[in-house]
């Protein structure tokens, strides 16, 4: 039986919300965003007035503001958008169990033995969306993953657009290969300098071709192109299966010192650290993520000696990769740690014989402050080093982590 598989995007979902949280926002041009004062002051989401002025999404507000000097700026409120992304998943599984989150804001189904066709589904779906959380919603129908989502993006708002069999050569092959799941800048820029420019391009390319210039990744955007994509549509239980933990930030000034680096790498280990034991996983790689001000990257990573969620052991992995690597030939604008590697903790898993009694007290302390945190806020408790600097105090890496990871997403709207 061929699949039947809906991708549905919110359009414009954080300037959605807010709207529906503030009707005197409609009709206007106005953005929602990070903070200015920390240095997060890029465009997360935007109304269709503000990008009818030529705003888009994670540009700097400055440069908005250049735009369109009437722009309303709106803070980003994560908690939100979390509370719509929820609902709206709720929304779809009325339909099926088979619902993968991409994002907050996007959604696969795998509706294939249902009923109803993709398209009456896709209606339904845009109609609870507009009449029970004031929302617009574009969706894809088609029979693999990879052109739902090129669906959905083809037209907005409040829009169904079917790529089938018949037509997808039509519809998907002329369009730039860019638009192509999993195809990034750099990417791109290999393809171009393959002399393939469009999906078409790389769909009637010999496949010996995408090997030798892209490898693996080479061969599966072959496939993708010509709509040969079978990836299963996971459901909520089988899409925790994550393949890596990762956090990064951007302080409200320039990393400067070594003391500065020491908090920051902490803090976000921290982070993933909590989020590693929420997921029941460990770590065995500990990378970290640098960027100077001259917006230069570079990435190092180690083995750990054991399978951790401990806060203390990722850290120090962090502090020792980064001792070992940065030179200090210019401030750091941002750092970013991730564990990967994963493997299950608890449970039927296998303990060694001989335990460090100091890691499990270790554990215990760490459940403990996630309860606290949980109930309070991830700032109700700190660690020291974060209180050398005032600055640093506030810097809240779940909140940030959640919000611009979803603008880099969509760094190409």
């Amino acid at each position: 039986m061929e699949r039947v598989i809906l991708h549905c995007d919110c359009n414009n979902f954080y300037a959605a919300v807010e709207a529906v949280y503030d009707p005197s926002l409609r009709g206007k041009p106005f953005v929602v965003c990070g903070d200015p004062e920390l240095r997060h002051g890029i465009v997360l989401s935007k109304s269709y007035e503000a990008r009818a002025c030529g705003i888009k999404t994670a540009e700097v507000l400055w440069e908005a503001k250049q735009k369109c000097p009437t722009l309303v700026l709106v803070p980003a409120n994560h908690h939100k958008y979390v509370s719509f992304s929820r609902m709206m998943r709720a929304i779809c599984r009325r339909y099926t169990p088979y619902v993968e989150a991409f994002g907050l804001d996007e959604s696969w189904l795998d509706v294939t033995d249902h009923p109803l066709s993709g398209e009456e589904i896709a209606r339904e779906i845009r109609r609870a969306a507009r009449e029970e959380l004031g929302i617009t919603v574009s969706i894809g129908v088609s029979f693999n993953k990879v052109f739902a989502k090129l669906g959905s993006d083809m037209r907005h708002p409040d829009a169904t657009t079917v790529i089938s069999p018949d037509n997808f050569r039509a519809k998907v092959w002329p369009l730039p290969a860019q638009e192509l799941l999993y195809i990034g800048r750099a990417t791109q820029q290999r393809l171009n300098d393959m002399g393939l420019y469009t999906i078409g391009d790389i769909a009637t390319a010999p496949l010996k071709t995408l090997r030798r210039g892209l490898g693996k990744n080479g061969q599966a955007l072959w496939h993708a192109a010509r709509g040969e994509d079978d990836s299963p549509v996971l459901c909520e239980e089988e899409a925790d299966d994550i393949k890596s933990v990762s956090n990064s930030t951007t302080p409200p000034h320039d990393i400067a010192t070594q003391q500065d680096a020491r908090a920051l790498l902490y803090l976000l280990s921290d982070s993933v650290a909590a989020r590693l034991r929420g997921h029941a996983r460990g770590c065995r790689t500990v990378s970290i993520w640098m960027r100077d001000t001259q917006l230069r990257t570079s990435q190092r990573q180690c083995r750990l000696p054991a399978v951790s969620d401990i806060s203390d052991e990722i850290a120090g992995a962090a502090w020792s990769l980064f001792c070992d690597s940065y030179d200090w030939h210019l401030p750091l604008r941002s750092l970013g740690v991730c564990g990967s590697d994963l493997e299950i903790i608890g449970g039927d898993s296998q303990v060694p014989l001989w335990r460090d009694p100091r890691r499990a007290k270790n554990r215990t302390l760490e459940y403990a402050l996630d309860d606290i945190r949980g109930k309070y806020g991830h700032n109700s408790v700190r660690r020291g080093l974060m209180l050398c600097d005032p600055a640093m105090t506030e810097v809240n890496p779940v909140d940030d982590q959640a919000t611009q990871s979803l603008a880099a997403m969509h760094g190409r709207a």
